[in-house]
């Protein structure tokens, strides 16, 4: 792998274990990253005092931050969501000098697709300046987000757009993300493909664009479209297994996770392209546990915790996931290649990923989710939306 730094997989690893000893780690952020077991294997390996994590959403674990809690050391944020947090002088950088881990990292997050402005993608939002010596965020995991669906009963054809999640077809039946910045870029999609707008850049509607989107929103809710709004994981899981919701907005490891069930479940390749996102490690400013902030995001670029996400469906943002993995789940989760040996959690042999490899799916994406310069007018519109 181009003699990159190994992963770090033991506590001996940590020259810091003896300090981190006396600090604690606070994270909060969605169920995805925070787990209990990777917080368990992370204090087992760093020899941290304590670790505990609270689940939340973006949006409610953002108004926790900026209303001045002093409850968390990390925020396990998305990428977009960074502006709130470092405008606000609420995060502290963190130097790729403080991770062993950090050298094989995805280009990715070090060169810009020419195809669109730096700032409207993930390299343009986690480095504090073109000197890519410091991170306002360190990835910890990536994904290409589409359509989930049953395809007992919506076909492939009309599941392979963004407009699937508000055809009258699915009234009742349909379910979108509670996030406003996930919700009004798939609404904008769906109404370029409609025919009803033109906006170039989904995820950075002008005031005016956005205005015409919330209506949409607006006359879609009130005419029965969405069964719910979904939040966490585990609401969507719940939602497409038990057949409540038959298309939505979905991350493809909850529809791995339905499958798992013995379910029906199946990931759309969408016509207009996939979204795009990173979650990382971002450091909370005047954390007392500056060393354990450190050590947690250099643990998320290595062997475990790579490996559990890339088992869910995620991917991991370092190159080095390909020498801990076994081969065969490599070639499956990465390669797009058929699933070997025996049926784990609904995939059975010579079962292919949903969307192919991680090579075609990121050249299918329609845009990266981003900070929108009028945010706060699409947060006011949003409100209207959930009390209309």
């Amino acid at each position: 792998m181009g003699g990159g730094t190994h992963f770090l997989s033991s506590s001996a690893a940590y020259a810091q274990s003896t300090a981190l000893a006396s600090e604690q780690l606070r994270t909060i952020g969605l169920s995805v990253t925070v787990q209990e077991r990777i917080l368990a294997d992370f204090k087992k390996a760093s020899g941290v005092g304590s670790t505990s994590g609270t689940a939340a959403t973006f949006p409610d674990a953002q108004t926790k931050i900026l209303s001045g809690s002093k409850d968390y050391d990390v925020w396990e944020t998305i990428g977009e969501r960074l502006p709130s947090v470092v405008m606000t002088d609420n995060a502290d950088p963190i130097a790729t000098s403080a991770l062993k881990n950090w050298s094989n990292i995805r280009d990715i997050f070090k060169k810009p697709d020419p195809k669109w402005p730096a700032s409207a993608q993930i390299v343009g939002q986690i480095w504090t300046d073109d000197t890519q010596t410091a991170l306002w965020m360190v990835p910890s995991v990536f994904n290409f987000d589409s359509v989930g669906y049953n395809p007992d009963i919506v076909s492939e054809e009309e599941a392979n757009s963004w407009t699937a999640i508000f055809d009258s077809k699915w009234k009742g039946k349909s379910g979108l993300n509670t996030d406003p910045l996930t919700a009004f870029g798939q609404a904008v999609m769906a109404m370029n493909t409609l025919g009803l707008s033109d906006v170039k850049n989904p995820g950075n509607a002008s005031a005016a664009e956005i205005d015409e989107a919330a209506k949409f929103l607006i006359s879609k809710k009130k005419d029965g479209q969405f069964r719910a709004l979904w939040g966490d994981f585990g609401e969507l899981v719940n939602f497409l297994a038990s057949g409540e919701i038959v298309v939505c907005d979905a991350w493809q490891p909850a529809v791995m996770a339905v499958k798992a069930q013995g379910k029906a479940c199946k990931y759309a390749i969408p016509k207009e392209g996939y979204r795009g996102w990173s979650i990382g490690n971002t450091m909370l400013k005047g954390t007392p546990n500056k060393a354990a902030v450190e050590a947690y995001a250099d643990y998320w670029l290595s062997g475990p915790p790579g490996i559990i996400v890339s088992e869910q469906g995620y991917y991991s943002p370092t190159t080095n996931i390909k020498e801990v993995m076994s081969p065969e789940k490599y070639a499956f989760w990465y390669e797009g290649k058929p699933w070997v040996g025996a049926t784990e959690r609904g995939i059975k042999e010579g079962d292919l990923r949903d969307g192919g490899s991680l090579e075609t799916r990121a050249a299918n994406v329609a845009y990266w989710h981003q900070w929108p310069e009028e945010y706060d007018h699409l947060v006011q519109k949003w409100d209207e939306f959930l009390s209309a």
